[in-house]
């Protein structure tokens, strides 16, 4: 009945069991060997046949069972949120919002498709291969208009503006989830897009491009890219679980420890360094690569940094915006 560390993980996640369950395995492994033996013991004189069918059926049933350290949810429901595409996830339904207005990405994004359309379908890039200076200052003007775009600093210095696009977060990530999706490419020092986006664009507008960023930005970007921290952790797999909890909690930190009790495997590869703990390195590296490059990028959320005026400190817009509710329909509490 024991488990080996190199086997598929019984919680379904498709990964061997030392990188995923081993740490969280004590309690319901014993819970699985209890039951089966009771079970044994009524029927001393199962064949093998049945003996089979019966721990299919003991680890299914248990698989399917809410779990605390999970906030509720079974093993098959995270394995689902950790390995399905992304079109077959369960007990959560993505929709796309009627209004974009309030999202960066998207809006960047309608700047870029709009460039190349007044141009027959391609504008020419800079000799480093970015967007021009022009659609860069186009974008910088849009900055006011986002609940995102409450900073200390001057614009010129902040994460989602800047003379080029090397020094505008935001639009240079916006960029590369449109290769990323198709939606654009590069040929011949010029930014192209296709007859068929064209005609989507026409058509449909720039909704009809949001699902398939929202799926490159979840499962295709790298994460890591963009910041300077040494790990190579890829903190994909769990965007649901974390997404599902700061929409159920509202609070980044606990979300993150909800985190930490859920994955344990997680946080072991994280090793203590400057930043402190690993369950600080881990909360740091989140709110990098998911509340920052991910959720406020998109217009999902928005932190408080707050700004002066004089000599007093003024409170900052923050909390989940409208556009978070609308997308993303969870079907657990």
């Amino acid at each position: 009945m024991k488990i080996g560390r190199n086997d598929p993980c019984p919680c379904g996640s498709g990964k061997k069991y030392k990188h995923c369950c081993i740490d969280n395995a004590p309690k319901p492994h014993a819970q699985l060997v209890d039951s089966l033996e009771q079970a044994l013991a009524m029927n001393p004189n199962l064949s093998l046949d049945e003996l089979n069918a019966l721990i299919q059926h003991k680890t299914m049933q248990q698989n399917n069972q809410p779990r605390a350290e999970f906030c509720g949810l079974s093993s098959n429901q995270l394995a689902n949120w950790m390995n399905a595409p992304f079109n077959e996830l369960e007990l959560l339904t993505i929709r796309t919002p009627d209004d974009l207005s309030g999202s960066p990405v998207m809006r960047y994004l309608e700047l870029i498709l709009d460039e190349a359309m007044e141009q027959d379908g391609s504008f020419k890039a800079t000799a480093k291969g970015n967007l021009p200076a022009k659609l860069v200052k186009k974008a910088s003007e849009l900055l006011p208009e986002f609940a995102i775009a409450e900073f200390e600093t001057e614009p010129s210095i902040s994460d989602y503006v800047g003379s080029n696009e090397d020094k505008f977060d935001a639009l240079h990530y916006t960029r590369i989830l449109a290769d990323l999706a198709g939606i654009i490419y590069l040929r011949k020092g010029r930014y192209h897009i296709k007859k068929t986006v064209q005609k989507q664009h026409q058509t449909q507008g720039i909704n009809a491009f949001f699902l398939p960023m929202l799926e490159v930005a979840a499962t295709k970007f790298n994460w890591n890219y963009m910041d300077g921290f040494d790990d190579n952790v890829d903190l994909r797999p769990f965007w649901l679980f974390m997404l599902w909890r700061l929409q159920s909690r509202g609070a980044i930190n606990q979300m993150i420890k909800e985190v930490c009790t859920a994955f344990p495997m997680l946080v072991s590869q994280f090793p203590p360094n400057e930043f402190g703990t690993p369950e600080a390195y881990l909360g740091i590296c989140i709110k990098s690569r998911f509340i920052k490059r991910f959720l406020e990028f998109w217009g999902f959320i928005t932190r408080n940094p707050g700004r002066f005026s004089g000599k007093e400190r003024l409170p900052g817009k923050g909390g989940i915006q409208p556009l978070l509710m609308q997308t993303f329909h969870f079907e657990v509490k």
